[in-house]
This record gives C-alpha cells, sequence and structure tokens, in this order.
C-alpha cells in the first residue's frame, strides 16, 4: 500500500488548508486512515484518524474543533480540513493507514505510512 499526501504549505495563523492523502496498490484492504505531525525538534503526535465507515473518529485535544477528518472510499482518500491554524500547528504531516477497524493513537499499530507533507504557519 502507498499512501501519497499533498496540500501543505505556507498559511498565515488563524487560516484554513486542507490535506489529501491517496491510497493506492494491490489488494487494499485498509481501514482505519489518520494523520500524525512532527513539530520541529519535537517527537511525532497523533492528530486524528477515522474508521472505514466514517461512523467513528478522534482527535488530538489540541486540535478538536479546529480540524475535521473525512474520507471518500471510492477515492481510497483522507482529508484532514484545518481551520483557524496556529504557529503550533507547523510540523510534517504524515498520512498512516491500518488493516484493522478500530481507532488507534500509538503510531506503532498504524501499517503504513506516507512521506510527509509540511504544513507551516506563520504568527
Amino acid at each position: 500500500v502507498q499512501l501519497q499526501a499533498s496540500g501543505g504549505g505556507l498559511v498565515q495563523a488563524g487560516g484554513s488548508l486542507r490535506l489529501s492523502c491517496a491510497a493506492s496498490g494491490p489488494s487494499l484492504k485498509i481501514d482505519a486512515m489518520g494523520w500524525f505531525r512532527q513539530p520541529p525538534g519535537k517527537e511525532r503526535e497523533f492528530v486524528s484518524a477515522i474508521i472505514r465507515s466514517g461512523g467513528n473518529t478522534a482527535y488530538a485535544d489540541s486540535v478538536k474543533g479546529r480540524f475535521t477528518i473525512s474520507r471518500d472510499n471510492a477515492k481510497n482518500t483522507v482529508y484532514l480540513q484545518m481551520s483557524n491554524l496556529k504557529p503550533e500547528d507547523t510540523a510534517v504531516y504524515y498520512c498512516v493507514s491500518k488493516n484493522t477497524p478500530w481507532l488507534s493513537r500509538d503510531p506503532q499499530l498504524y501499517d503504513y505510512w506516507g512521506q510527509g507533507t509540511l504544513v507551516t504557519v506563520s504568527s
């Protein structure tokens, strides 16, 4: 399975961005998809995740109410709509997926990782 993320860039504080991540590969059987991020000089952290049916989502407390995760299963794509961005949201954002249908904040439980896309929020 390959994950291709896009949509990162430079935005001013208070602005919005939408990240996309398309999954591809033979016998595509992924279920949960989501996002982690790694701020400069810090460890990787969970951002959000969603199961295949879309009926269950999870968010980090730091982004709750500002970020919205969604997916289009016909396109094997997950989205992260980010609003009211803050300088502390600056990070490389990684798309992830796994074959099981339950959500997790543990990066070790995800089977596949994309290459990352940089989001920079200026103050």
